[in-house]
């Protein structure tokens, strides 16, 4: 799932309209400037000229002409300063505006790719998947407390909680993660039964966080193993080695039904590794699941049920199959319309 070369290609591309904006907006400003002042354009057209002629005596063997002409230059920019200011503009309205200053809107600082960059990959990858259409009908405003029973008790602590009560505390919780992401790198894991709503709420938290520019990536448990596997196993893979730098490096990885992949120890590892290098590097992990909190533990060894358990706020989803009162629901709607 490494970039291929039509979509690396469609991202450099956007870097190069960046580019081709911020050369129109600087030519917009210089235009404007010549026209309220002629004498600033004049000092520009000085300085194109002296530059030209210290070259020349450079050229015939003039050891001089840099510090002279580093002299006069420095001059005629201080007096296009002191012009600038005197006409009303602000001392930086002739430097290039960048989206990016880091790299200049160019997606590479040096050799390496920017964080602008891996950004725009995220943003990419969520475009081109069916996960775009799905994030428009499950997010926080479509979500439907009412499908969660009154009667369907959770016993703590010689206390009973309905699951209706229970969703609702973790819908709060869930937002809370979502207002104080980038101050807290908190991680959220999700455990229940099939079909309570672990991956619309995965998906409510990455509609929020999308559209707040930060980078998401998802991949189910197997799709994410694969990856994995790919980038230590084939040499050659330099998108699948590409990819693993995302799954570390972006602002919130999504891990949905962990436990559906074949586990073995590679598995095991790569679990750990991951978990503990986004740890490291205060990178936030949202982790989905319908296994019990035992059989994790049996899974994926102690050390990483510790990482989890102790990193992690930890949600347990409660009630029905929703997927299945939904299909129930839509057909019960369906015969009344009928009657």
């Amino acid at each position: 799932m490494g970039l291929n070369t039509s979509q690396y290609q469609s991202i450099m591309r956007t870097y190069e309209q960046k580019q081709a904006r911020s050369r129109d907006l600087m030519n917009a400003h210089y235009k404007e400037v010549y026209q309220k002042s002629p004498e600033f354009q004049a000092l520009d057209e000085s300085i194109s000229a002296l530059s030209v002629s210290y070259g020349k005596r450079l050229l015939n063997g003039d050891d001089k002409a840099v510090d002279s002409l580093k002299e006069e230059l420095a001059i005629l920019r201080s007096s296009k300063q002191e012009l600038l200011k005197s006409c009303g503009f602000p001392a930086d309205y002739l430097e290039p505006v960048y989206e990016c200053s880091d790299c200049q809107d160019t997606g590479y600082i040096g050799s390496q790719k920017c964080h602008c960059f891996k950004k725009a990959v995220c943003s990419l990858l969520y475009e081109q998947s069916n996960l775009k259409e799905i994030l428009q009908k499950e997010n926080f405003d479509t979500f439907q407390l009412d499908y969660y029973p009154l009667n369907y008790l959770e016993t703590k602590s010689n206390h009973s909680y309905p699951a209706r009560a229970m969703m609702a505390d973790t819908l709060a919780v869930c937002k809370e993660f979502v207002r104080t992401f980038p101050e807290k790198h908190g991680n959220l894991f999700l455990y229940g039964d099939v079909g309570v709503g672990k991956t619309f709420l995965s998906n409510c938290i990455a509609r929020e966080l999308i559209e707040q520019g930060f980078s998401v990536i998802y991949f189910s448990a197997p799709s994410l193993f694969n990856i994995l596997a790919q980038s230590a196993f084939d040499k050659g893979s330099a998108n699948s080695k590409e990819m693993q730098e995302y799954i570390y490096d972006c602002d919130l990885l999504i891990i949905d039904d962990l436990g559906t992949e074949f586990t073995n120890n590679f598995v095991v590892s790569q679990l750990f590794s991951c978990i503990n290098e986004r740890l490291l590097n205060k990178k936030s992990t949202v982790i989905s699941t319908n296994l019990s909190l035992d059989t994790l533990a049996d899974l994926y060894t102690e050390r990483s049920f510790s990482r989890i358990t102790s990193n992690y706020t930890m949600l347990k989803l409660l009630g029905d199959d929703i997927r299945l009162k939904k299909k129930l629901r839509k057909r019960e709607d369906h015969y009344d319309s009928q009657k």
